[in-house]
């Protein structure tokens, strides 16, 4: 080796010395749930980007799908997630509950920690042969309706307060309510686990007259299928937001609570609300819901609160073991 090349060898290991190895890219998992697979492959490489362009840092971002209280529970028993996007603030609170994420987790960002939120609305054949208007209109005979398990999915949650919310909002009484989701799910012919096994059912299986399930899933599923299936808005439906949180005890261990703040806070900007809204679900954003207003029909809405006192009495009388919906399900 020359003298020269020595002297330059020389320089580059100081200088290797001095910066050492490049930092590697911190990594994100969000466990998400069962249909919220296109919207995040769209949000993760816009927020990739925003970050590299606001603080100079690659993000590498790995999703996790599933039934929300499924994926839920796989949190709480140790999948390391970093955030929670899901559909129901009830599977937070399980992992609130459990100290996987802050007591106060829907404090920690806008709109009680939910950038998003939906209802639930019918898909049905081209030409809708049964004439699927509403709520009663599932629980007459003949009538095969697809919806996801109430004890792993989301939207079969919703599905099922939804059904029995319409009847106290109108006026009906408890009974009512009970017989009318007894009907319903005495014509469900198959309980998928999450929404997306629901959606394969329903449009490549051809199992059923009629899917419940969230706004934006049915606008996806017309986008992809065309005119085999239309779009059904019932008279009076539920508010199902998507709520999120930040996995504190993850962040923390792996130091990457800037980035996982950073990755949810992006959910509510402009950029964010927009590809939001693109995929059909309704924006916290009121001048991105009225530049995409056409996306969304207006409908009669009840929150969660309004009927069933929150999520917390919602899932110990409905949906805990025993409950409600045990008690129907064991009578079909």
């Amino acid at each position: 080796m020359t003298n020269k090349n020595f002297a330059l060898s020389l320089i580059l290991a100081a200088a290797a010395f001095a910066t050492g190895p490049a930092a590697s890219a911190a990594e994100l998992l969000n466990v998400s749930y069962d249909v919220a697979r296109e919207l995040y492959k769209d949000i993760n490489p816009a927020f990739q980007a925003a970050y590299k362009k606001s603080a100079g840092e690659d993000v590498t971002i790995k999703m996790s799908h599933g039934g929300s209280s499924k994926q839920a529970r796989a949190v709480a028993d140790g999948l390391e997630a970093s955030v929670v996007t899901m559909n129901q603030a009830n599977d937070i609170d399980m992992l609130a509950d459990r100290g996987v994420v802050a007591k106060d987790w829907a404090k920690k960002f806008p709109d009680n920690a939910a950038p998003s939120y939906s209802t639930m609305v019918y898909l049905v054949r081209k030409g809708n042969p049964k004439g699927i208007k509403d709520w009663a209109d599932l629980a007459k005979p003949g009538v095969a309706v697809v919806i996801p398990n109430p004890k792993t999915a989301g939207n079969g949650r919703y599905t099922y307060l939804a059904a029995w919310g319409s009847v106290i909002k109108k006026g009906g009484n408890e009974a009512q309510a009970r017989e009318l989701v007894t009907r319903i799910f005495k014509n469900v012919p198959i309980l998928d686990a999450g929404g997306r096994a629901a959606t394969t059912t329903f449009t490549q299986r051809q199992i059923g007259d009629v899917l419940v399930t969230f706004e934006n899933e049915v606008n996806l599923v017309r986008a992809e299928f065309g005119d085999n299936f239309e779009v059904v808005y019932p008279s009076i439906s539920i508010v199902a937001e998507n709520p999120v949180a930040v996995v504190d005890k993850v962040v923390d261990k792996r130091g990457i609570r800037k980035q996982a703040t950073a990755y949810l806070n992006f959910l509510y900007s402009d950029a964010g609300q927009e590809i939001i809204a693109k995929h059909y679900l309704r924006p916290r954003s009121e001048a991105i819901a009225k530049k995409y207003a056409a996306n969304f029909k207006p409908i009669s809405l009840f929150t969660v609160d309004d009927v069933f006192g929150g999520w917390r009495a919602a899932q110990k009388r409905h949906f805990d073991d025993g409950g409600e919906f045990d008690k129907i399900y064991a009578s079909k």
